[in-house]
Formats: structure tokens, C-alpha cells, sequence
């Protein structure tokens, strides 16, 4: 695996390396010991798979506050999606920023995020599915979120915001968390 940084500490784009036969490929797509070497998360308690229909249609942007705060480690198995993060911890220096990454079947690239981000994506093909490992167990009362298309953060997205759920066109805007 190639762990490639970003603007964010913690926030690793992880390349696989497929290797390929006639047959098709085998890639690696986690390692405990690699992981632990980029000081990367290496405890995942539960796995969610999403499907997503519809160009243009956006999940997000989500996180679990404390005391059990979430790091995922996201990958696209179906379809392309621009999957973003946006830094919410208040203390530092990067908050109310954000970064981009195209995730999808064919480059099989998966996104490591760090507590203390938002985490939300677009479908850019028909369907997309992802797979996320989550470090903590799901807790409905610190699930937290914020407007995907919210000016004062300013993402840009690949294509118009379309078919957000009725609890993500709720969310507060940005300037609401402080």
C-alpha cells in the first residue's frame, strides 16, 4: 500500500497495489502493521456498506462527537464519488476547512479520517456503494452533522447537490456548531 497525506494531519489518501493476472486481482486494502507505521488507526469495531442512486446525490456531512468520536476508513466498491472531509475540531488551525478525494471502483483508493472531521460524498456515476470500517460503535445521540452546501465552508462539488435525505438538508450550517 502507498499512504499518500493530505492537508490534514491523519486525513491519508491509502493507495492499494493490485496484482494482476488473466484471472483478474488481489489487493491488499488493509494492514495492521502498515498502518501502525503511518500511525494510523488499527482498531475497527464495525463495517457499513452504503448504496447511493443518482448522480449528484450527496451523504453527509457526518461525525460522531465525544466521548466516542469516529475514525473511518472509506472506500468506493461501485461507481465514483467525490468524498470530502471538513475539519470541525474547534481548537485547531485547519477548522472549517476542507479536502476532496475521487474514490472509486477503478482506483481502488480508500480515505482515512481521523476524528474531529465531517465526513459526507457524492455519487458521480448512476450508483455508487461504499464500504466504511468505523472505530467506534454507533451512538445516535453524538451522531452530529453539518450543511453539505453550506457557503461559509464552500465546498465544490463535482455536480449540482441534488437528493439530500430530509435529516441532511436539516443539518445546521457551520457558523451554528460554535
Amino acid at each position: 500500500m502507498i499512504f499518500r497525506p493530505t492537508k490534514f494531519e491523519g486525513v491519508m489518501v491509502v493507495e492499494t497495489e493490485p496484482r494482476r493476472d488473466e484471472r483478474g486481482f488481489l489487493a491488499r486494502t488493509y494492514c495492521e502493521e502498515e498502518f501502525a507505521a503511518e500511525k494510523l488507526n488499527t482498531r475497527w469495531v464495525q463495517q457499513n456498506h452504503t448504496a447511493t442512486l443518482g448522480k449528484g446525490s450527496v451523504r453527509g456531512m457526518h461525525w460522531q462527537a465525544a466521548p466516542f468520536p469516529e475514525i473511518k476508513l472509506v472506500r468506493c466498491l461501485v461507481g465514483k464519488v467525490l468524498d470530502v472531509v471538513v475539519d470541525v475540531r474547534p481548537e485547531s488551525p485547519t477548522f472549517g476547512q476542507w479536502h476532496a478525494e475521487e474514490l472509486s471502483a477503478e482506483n481502488m483508493r480508500a480515505l482515512h479520517i481521523p476524528a474531529g472531521f465531517a465526513h459526507g460524498f457524492q455519487c458521480l456515476d448512476d450508483a455508487c456503494e461504499l464500504l466504511y470500517l468505523m472505530s467506534e460503535f454507533f451512538h445516535a445521540d453524538l451522531a452530529r452533522g453539518v450543511r453539505c452546501d453550506d457557503p461559509s465552508i464552500g465546498i465544490t462539488w463535482s455536480l449540482p447537490v441534488v437528493n439530500l435525505s430530509a435529516r441532511d438538508a436539516g443539518l445546521p450550517r457551520f457558523h451554528e456548531l460554535t
